[in-house]
């Protein structure tokens, strides 16, 4: 059998006819450095072919409808990395908030951004200010930037909020629910992720949405993340498609085929 080029898989939109899709997908974009490495690149290079990336993917999200997309794109302890690592990630950054703005704006997409503000420099901070400001009107897609974010701070920091609205006897201990907890995250107002993607084939979740993705379903693929196309993104959405869904309860299809007696 003939396998499809690149472009032939790439060019491919499996999602038309199915009958469900998430609203809301949430990415972990890993193999940029293995992508580099594997063409003797600087791995700052991997990081440039995968913005590239972004700029398909969340393309190809409005227009299949998804309502939200989250991509994480830099985490708490990312810091941890080489500083001339650290310092270009944030200066692609930069440059895709300025060159991605008139693609946003024409597509309708809603940019916002997810994670501690503490520790990003000004700049970079003004910079996803004026995008969130400039898309605020769009209803398509909206497209989150998980940045300088850690699941685990995120929790402890809404705890916080909360125990010190007790403390100030704003709210009384037993009105706290999962409700409220999320309505203190940085998420807050968004759906709970549906599908949660991973690239590259690592089977952990990397301290990313650790309160939002209870129930989502997991699509791990070997794909790294500069060669992740439409495609990609297409199978992700049949594999999704073809799961059922009981958010802890019983397959009631599967129950019932099972415990059927044969006639």
């Amino acid at each position: 059998m003939n396998q499809p080029t690149q472009q032939q898989a790439c060019s491919t939109d499996d999602s038309q006819s199915l009958p469900l899709l998430p609203k809301h997908i949430a990415i972990i974009m890993d193999g940029n450095g293995r992508w580099a490495k594997a063409r003797g690149l600087m791995r700052e290079l991997g990081h440039q072919a995968g913005s590239k990336t972004v700029r398909e993917i969340t393309t190809a999200c409005a227009k299949r409808g998804i309502a939200a997309l989250t991509l994480y794109s830099f985490s708490s302890e990312n810091w941890k990395r080489p500083p001339e690592e650290v310092a270009a990630l944030m200066q692609l950054l930069r440059e895709h908030l300025r060159g991605e703005l008139p693609s946003m704006l024409a597509n309708n997409i809603r940019f916002r951004r997810v994670g501690q503000r503490d520790g990003l420099n000004a700049d970079v901070l003004d910079l996803l200010d004026d995008t969130e400001r400039a898309t605020a009107h769009c209803n398509g897609l909206t497209l989150c930037l998980a940045l300088n974010y850690g699941a685990r701070a995120e929790i402890v920091q809404a705890c916080k909020v909360i125990a010190q609205s007790v403390k100030d006897g704003t709210i009384s201990a037993d009105s706290i629910d999962e409700r409220m907890l999320s309505e203190h995250l940085f998420s807050a107002g968004l759906p709970d992720p549906d599908l949660l993607i991973r690239t590259a084939g690592e089977m952990r979740v990397s301290n990313f949405l650790l309160w939002q993705i209870s129930y989502a379903e997991f699509h791990v693929t070997q794909t790294l993340w500069p060669d992740f196309c439409d495609r990609d993104l297409d199978l992700a959405l049949v594999d999704f498609a073809n799961r059922r869904r009981t958010y802890g309860g019983l397959d009631t299809a599967a129950t019932e085929q099972s415990t059927s007696k044969p006639v």
